[in-house]
């Protein structure tokens, strides 16, 4: 017998039972309305017109309630004054669980219909609202989650923490771990509470990508009395969404909110892989059968300088020197990618390139840009698109075009860049490429006056129309984003989890700060992408830490200058270091997770658990003097009372621990473990 699906069952009777005696009974109070499935206890406040929702004996939310807009007026379920509570069982992508439902009805209100998915195999809930009006209803925000009270976070004070998470990845914009009792903070789609010492944690954000640009808003010192207040909602727009205008607003007889996880984790980590894994159950990552890339893209030292003699060269020497002695993916080969300026060859050298590569047992890669215009002349012809301006097709606020890092923005909607879409996808495939960079996507995914296409009423819809056009076109291609938002991530194999990175500590310290806080968007990519890896002109410490920050984030691609007249420096590193084949053998494209997160600007160890009981576990050291550590074996996951042969990859010392690890970790410097 399936004990779970006849627990369900029984579980689903007993609701039902209850609610049919509740329709004969007038004493029935709305207590007996609650729900229980698994730890989760979901309670109606019929004072409150909220929702007290339980895992076990601790209490999540208290109060949590809905609240949009309509016009400039805030509502909330509050405001209404009827409503009806209905249970009942499901069994969706989720799995099987509960939808737990509340309709509240108002003369003067749409109908307001407030959802709560639960499920009692999951350490989260699901939330959403639904706004309905036979004469149509207008809204540019909608908040499934509001309380007035923050959830309760146990353990020592100072170590209580508090997730920012950026829109996109522009502008070297930073994620942050940070003290709780920080005044006020919004973060973009997500957030994680936690103390850092237990690691217990909640975690809230949207799952669903289509129509909304979603926060979550956390004010701690509350007004009037209030504990604080937290609120997650869809309706964000403002300089950090790249946005010159309020969001659009969602018209019809029925408007949906985005859909949020509320969830309460014994490990904040475990808390975002699942958040990655609820927004993947929604929208799957997009599929690469292939091994992680490995490779070289030109934009790390040569730039403008690129030009056809070098691009042949560049293919040659990593066929010769590198791809040879161990720098090669598990299928046997390498990536090499053309970034900005390609456009300066002509197609039969293009061709020439992509067929070099392909004889030496690389796949030709190149870049692209489909949502800007970098002339920024509004009279200039749309290329490949005859009779369209550019002014025909910018992305207006206020009757102006949009500016965004030197680039006006294109409507992603407009026929124009379709066609401009078609006619680059057929050059790429033409010459076979097989690899695309697409970079300043933010571009399309702005707020706007209007667009083309009269369906399209916010800038996410417009971003997601966009990349379905380009996974229309160029969907056979590995899809590499750069520049560009986080959500929605369905529609490539990869991202860049920062802005640039070079070769200096700096730039490491830069990219693990996005590893930091960010290394579950694994869950909603195929792989995260540290950018290329610079050698030249840095130390030894420094190349052995830019090259692990890849390795230990995913896709590990180099940008040195390895032409005949490239410089010795770069090539000599990465004769050293590019080749260390135990190094190179941890590139497969599972990011580590933190082990700590409570760091000021980044973390600095990093691990990841292998499917044969051992680990990988990297230190970093960004600070110009050495660093002893002595990291208990149980705070990385490992069983303290085992002895663990201890192998460390860049130096090759070996040794044996019990208990705890100690080490002296070199100035602006790594060391990468594997303790087995």
């Amino acid at each position: 017998m399936n004990t779970e699906r006849f627990t369900l069952n029984s579980l689903f009777i007993y609701t039902v039972a209850i609610l049919f005696f509740c329709s004969l009974s007038t004493g029935c109070s709305l207590k007996e309305k609650d729900l229980q499935a698994g730890a989760w206890s979901l309670s109606y406040n019929a004072e409150t017109n909220g929702i007290d929702i339980k895992k076990g004996e601790k209490l999540i939310y208290e109060n949590l309630y809905a609240s949009y807009k309509l016009s400039d007026q805030t509502i909330s379920n509050r405001d209404y004054s009827k409503r009806a509570i209905t249970t009942k069982a499901i069994n969706n992508k989720f799995g099987e669980g509960f939808l737990y439902q509340i309709t509240y009805t108002d003369k003067k209100l749409p109908s307001l219909v407030q959802s709560f998915y639960v499920y009692p195999g999951k350490d989260y809930v699901l939330t959403e609202f639904v706004l309905n009006d036979k004469a149509g209803v207008s809204s540019n925000y909608m908040a499934p989650v509001c309380t007035d009270k923050l959830p309760e976070v146990t353990g020592e004070k100072k170590e209580n923490r508090l997730l920012f998470i950026p829109f996109d990845n522009d502008k070297w914009i930073r994620y942050q771990s940070h003290p709780l009792d920080t005044d006020s903070l919004t973060s973009y789609e997500v957030t994680a509470i936690f103390n850092n010492n237990s690691r217990n944690g909640y975690i809230i954000g949207s799952v669903e990508h289509d129509n909304w640009k979603s926060a979550v808003t956390i004010n701690h010192k509350g007004s009037a009395g209030k504990e604080g207040s937290l609120t997650c909602y869809g309706g964000i727009a403002n300089e950090t969404t790249r946005d010159a205008k309020p969001h659009g607003a969602l018209k019809g007889q029925e408007i949906k909110s985005p859909l949020i996880l509320i969830g309460y984790f014994d490990d904040w980590r475990n808390g975002m892989e699942e958040y990655a894994n609820a927004n993947a159950t929604i929208a799957p990552p997009k599929e690469w059968k292939k091994a992680v890339p490995f490779g070289w893209n030109s934009w790390g030292v040569l730039q403008f300088n690129l030009t056809y003699p070098k691009a042949l060269e560049v293919s040659d020497y990593f066929k010769n020197n590198l791809q040879n002695n161990h720098f090669v993916n598990p299928d046997n080969t390498l990536y090499i990618g053309l970034d900005s300026g390609w456009n300066s060859f002509t197609e039969e050298e293009l061709k020439a390139f992509a067929d070099k590569c392909k004889a030496n047992g690389q796949i030709p890669g190149v870049y692209w840009t489909p949502f800007t215009d970098w002339g920024r002349n509004p009279e200039r012809e749309v290329p490949d698109a005859p009779g369209y301006f550019y002014k025909d097709v910018y992305l207006y606020v206020n009757g102006q075009p949009q500016d965004l890092d030197g680039a006006y923005a294109v409507d992603p909607t407009h026929p124009a860049i379709e066609t401009m879409m078609k006619k680059m996808s057929e050059l790429f495939h033409r010459i076979g490429f097989e690899y695309v960079k697409m970079d300043f996507m933010t571009h399309g995914a702005m707020e706007a006056d209007r667009w083309y296409n009269p369906e399209i009423t916010t800038g996410i819809q417009g971003y997601n129309y966009g990349m379905q056009l380009l996974n229309k076109y160029f969907g056979d291609m590995y899809i590499n984003l750069s520049i560009s938002p986080i959500f929605p991530a369905h529609y490539a194999q990869s991202r860049r989890i920062a802005c640039d990175a070079w070769n200096k500590m700096k730039d490491t310290e830069y990219t693990l700060n996005a590893l930091s806080y960010g290394w579950w968007q694994d869950g909603v990519y195929q792989f995260n992408d540290a950018d290329h890896i610079v050698l030249r002109d840095a130390t030894d410490g420094e190349n052995r830490a830019r090259i692990t920050s890849g390795v230990i984030t995913g896709i590990y691609i180099t940008g040195d200058d390895f032409s005949a007249g490239g410089g010795k420096d770069g090539k000599e590193k990465a004769a050293r270091y590019l080749t260390n084949a135990e190094v190179n053998a941890v590139a497969t494209g599972v990011a580590f997770r933190p082990v700590e997160g409570n760091g000021e600007q980044s973390e600095n160890q990093f691990i990841r658990m292998e499917k044969d009981g051992s680990c990988y576990y990297a230190f970093f050291n960004y600070q110009d003097k050495e660093q002893k550590i002595s990291i208990p074996l149980e705070r990385l996951g490992l069983d303290s009372t085992k002895e663990y042969q201890v192998k460390e990859l860049w130096r090759g010392t070996e040794t044996v621990t019990e208990g705890k690890l100690e080490v002296v970790v070199p100035a602006l410097d790594v060391l990468l473990f594997h303790l087995k």
